[in-house]
């Protein structure tokens, strides 16, 4: 049976409010003026970036000058990634050309032993945005490669990816932050890769989804297993307050993780995962921009710092899981608040003339005192993104 045209209609005005506000009265939020913000502030960072194969990580709090890093470092894939995301929006064949040069530099992973799990935000970010952009073959070599050396890390005992093989934590642990980096996996098992990446991804999402929630569907950062039985031992937490602490950019990983591992299985325990761990998020997130905490349970709120990473990686990840979503008042809920996060972030978190990154005030690692209220590089990945998302919406 054909969809009635009024059903159609509706669907296609909700999306028109959510991107121009709902009645004449309402502000118009204009991406298309974001984005350009967004480039500007690239240019600006372009002008900066030494010429020895490094990308820009963080500007501390207080600085204008950028962290660079090399591209062993596990944020080396965002730098890349903005650039192809700024060639996207704006078909400028400047941004195009400087992608496909900061991307190069990552070329050693795919032939280097696997520190850890990062590979995916090295590599997909990069490689990956730049292959969907632009279909280069080479490109496509070095995402199958770099997936290989990824399964390197998959533990069949236990039945995740290991995360940090350097770590000291007496067992096989592995992060909430890995549920990201099974996208690189999936691509490549649907693009000439072996069948088995897509099984290691898909095992490594089921055992987290049993063994890194609490009963309340928050996360935990790490978890250690038993090398042997594959047994969980205990969750714990590196970055977050407390082991048994909300720490939000965690948990929005999850969000994010369980939603693209549902877009690329169609397997509905997927989706209804990612439902319980974004209505925690949602429930629990008590600031009115909807820019949360670095850890939902910090105990100096509501003067602990905010985390502008979590916020830009769950208003991304909602839109997208909006678009899986068949329950109306749910679907405009997800639509809604991301929007509001978005502007939120564009209004009041934008760097601006403060330095040339996109946003200000994300939170690193708090408990080992770096990178508080600072400008990093992954905050301005994902509210790319999320502009991005939000202007497809039309």
């Amino acid at each position: 049976m054909k969809p009635k045209f009024s059903s159609l209609f509706s669907v296609f005005f909700f999306a028109m409010t959510i991107v121009y506000g709902q009645n004449k009265n309402s502000p118009k939020f204009d991406v298309k003026k974001q984005l350009e913000y967004c480039a500007v502030q690239a240019s600006k960072t372009l002008k900066v970036i030494p010429e020895d194969g490094t990308s820009p990580r963080t500007v501390p709090n207080g600085s204008k000058e950028w962290k660079f890093v090399g591209y062993k470092d596990w944020t080396s894939g965002f730098w890349p990634g903005e650039l192809w995301y700024l060639y996207e929006a704006s078909g400028d064949k400047k941004w195009e050309k400087e992608a496909d040069k900061f991307t190069r530099f990552l070329t050693p992973l795919s032939v280097s032993k696997a520190a850890d799990h990062d590979l995916g935000f090295q590599v997909f970010n990069s490689f990956g945005n730049g292959y969907r952009l632009t279909k280069n073959a080479a490109y496509k070599d070095i995402i199958l490669k770099t997936a290989d050396t990824l399964a390197t890390l998959f533990n069949p005992k236990v039945g995740t990816i290991q995360s940090w093989p350097h770590n000291k934590y007496g067992g096989h642990n592995t992060i909430i932050d890995n549920m990201m980096n099974l996208e690189l996996l999936f691509w490549a098992s649907k693009n000439g890769g072996s069948k088995k990446l897509y099984d290691i991804a898909v095992k490594h999402a089921e055992k987290t989804m049993n063994n890194h929630f609490r009963s309340d569907y928050s996360s935990y950062h790490v978890v250690i297993y038993d090398y042997e039985t594959g047994k969980k031992i205990k969750g714990i937490t590196a970055q977050g307050y407390s082991d048994e602490s909300m720490w939000a950019r965690g948990q929005a990983w999850a969000i994010y993780g369980f939603t693209m591992v549902y877009r690329e299985t169609k397997d509905q325990k997927f989706l209804d995962f990612a439902h319980k761990l974004a209505r925690v998020y949602l429930d629990r997130l008590t600031t009115e921009d909807l820019i949360p905490y670095w850890d939902f349970n910090a105990p100096d709120i509501p003067n602990a710092p905010r985390d502008a990473s979590a916020a830009a990686i769950v208003s991304s990840a909602l839109i997208e899981l909006s678009s899986y979503t068949k329950d109306k008042n749910l679907k405009n809920e997800y639509l809604s608040k991301s929007k509001k996060m978005i502007i939120s972030l564009s209004d009041n978190y934008q760097s601006r003339e403060v330095n040339s990154a996109f946003l200000l005030h994300a939170t690193g690692h708090k408990p080992a005192g770096s990178e508080i209220d600072c400008s990093i590089n992954y905050a301005d990945y994902y509210y790319l993104e999320a502009l991005l998302r939000l202007q497809k919406l039309k």
